[in-house]
């Protein structure tokens, strides 16, 4: 083997590895208590324009619930999210679809809101987790729903 194609092979092989290791922290593998999901941005709240209305999962929206709208978690998995700044965390439902304002990744209900001090400043940022348990609620295999819906 030339020394050209020796060293093509090793860049190569590193870019590979680099690609695994950074999908493997954003979704890991492992068991339940894992992370398969990190995700680091803005968080919002929505409340009572919204409060009532289906939601994406088809259930009607009541913004005392602990639930959240993200663009990628399955619905009816679940997230913690954790404010950044104070340190306060809350666990979700995902039951709807969102934010859809540019740069938010995730909007809460009021009340998770409220728990993790977002309620006030309207917005903050938040890192948002999930375990494989939390996205496989049932433990069928298969993302989201809850047993009974």
């Amino acid at each position: 083997m030339s020394r050209i194609a020796r060293w093509t092979t090793i860049v190569v092989a590193i870019g590979l590895f680099t690609v695994m290791a950074l999908a493997g922290w954003r979704y890991g593998g492992g068991g339940g208590d894992e992370l398969k999901f990190i995700e680091n941005g803005i968080a919002s709240w929505y409340g009572p324009g919204f409060h009532g209305r289906k939601t994406a999962s088809g259930e009607r929206y009541d913004q005392n619930d602990l639930t959240a709208a993200h663009k990628k978690l399955p619905l009816g998995s679940e997230a913690t999210v954790t404010n950044v700044e104070t340190g306060k965390s809350v666990e979700v439902e995902i039951n709807d679809r969102g934010p859809y304002v540019p740069g938010r990744k995730i909007d809460l209900s009021k009340e998770a809101a409220r728990q993790i001090g977002v309620l006030n400043d309207g917005t903050a940022r938040v890192r948002i987790e999930a375990t494989s348990e939390q996205l496989d609620p049932d433990g069928d295999g298969k993302p989201g729903e809850k047993p009974g819906k």
